[in-house]
């Protein structure tokens, strides 16, 4: 593998100008820049447009359920330490379906990266509001304005105690890029939602509705929490990009018995005989 180009497919099924393209870019290089070869990483979603990732990148990947991409997550990367397991997927799965596993990964803090394309909307299903969308932003199906207050999702990693917390927007890939290598290279669950314009089924947050608000954090000190909730929160007329926070903590895998007793070997490489457990499976017979 030597350039980004080699990791991706020719042929998606993505709308032009859709935000999902910068992000798989940005996504490659990131890889190739961390010397990551494509069978050292796993590359997990579940169900959406966004969830089309694995079927574009050519690394290992592995589809799940709707909004049940983080359990298999956590379980790959419990089977095989030595994996980078990175999780992308879209607001609707991450944030409405996937709410509670959302949750509960930052509880376990496995060693995952979860990448979020959050378009506020649902585009694989053709346009109703997502957990992420404006107050009173009028789709296809809610033609009178959404009447449910948006989810913030950076505001709930944080209260919930997520060691790695970050916002970008897929139209400032280099940006983007650099944040993934950060939250690729931090020690546990590292939370990256991406700003994504939809120009099929959102047309009120577009590129330039986002050029005009977003801006690049200067002078944060990232372990500072109570700072960094403050910045999760603004949003309007100025919407903060960066790491807002970054504080490592001891991860799932580190709390793991079985896992901290064998010095670490990944499970999916020990030697495993079926007799030495016959008497456990005649218990189930």
């Amino acid at each position: 593998m030597s350039k980004a180009a080699d990791l991706l497919t020719s042929h998606t099924t993505w709308c032009p100008g859709c935000g999902n393209f910068p992000i798989r870019e940005a996504l490659a290089q990131a890889l190739v820049e961390l010397e990551l070869a494509p069978d050292q990483v796993l590359l997990v979603s579940g169900i959406g447009q966004a969830a089309k990732m694995p079927h574009y990148v050519k690394v290992n990947g592995f589809n799940g359920l709707h909004g049940r991409a983080l359990p298999p997550a956590t379980g790959a990367r419990i089977a095989n330490t030595r994996l980078k397991v990175i999780v992308s997927s879209g607001d609707g799965d991450s944030y409405g379906e996937g709410g509670n596993h959302f949750i509960h990964t930052i509880r376990r803090n496995p060693d995952i990266a979860h990448f979020v394309h959050n378009n506020q909307i649902y585009g694989l299903t053709k346009g109703q509001a997502s957990p992420t969308s404006e107050l009173g932003m009028s789709t296809a199906v809610q033609p009178g304005g959404v009447i449910h207050e948006p989810l913030n999702p950076l505001t709930l990693a944080l209260v919930l105690g997520a060691g790695f917390v970050a916002r970008c927007f897929a139209g400032e890939q280099e940006h983007l890029k650099q944040t993934m290598k950060e939250a690729i290279a931090f020690s546990g669950y590292a939370l990256i939602d991406i700003l994504q314009p939809c120009p099929a089924f959102n047309k009120l947050n577009t590129y330039r509705w986002y050029k005009d608000r977003v801006q690049f954090i200067a002078g944060h000190d990232s372990t500072d929490w109570a700072a960094a909730l403050e910045l999760a929160r603004q949003w309007g007329d100025r919407i903060p990009l960066g790491v807002l926070y970054q504080v490592a903590k001891p991860t799932f895998e580190s709390r793991l018995p079985a896992l901290v007793q064998a010095g670490g070997e990944p499970l999916a490489w020990r030697a495993f005989e079926p007799r030495d457990i016959a008497d456990e499976q005649r218990e189930y017979m």
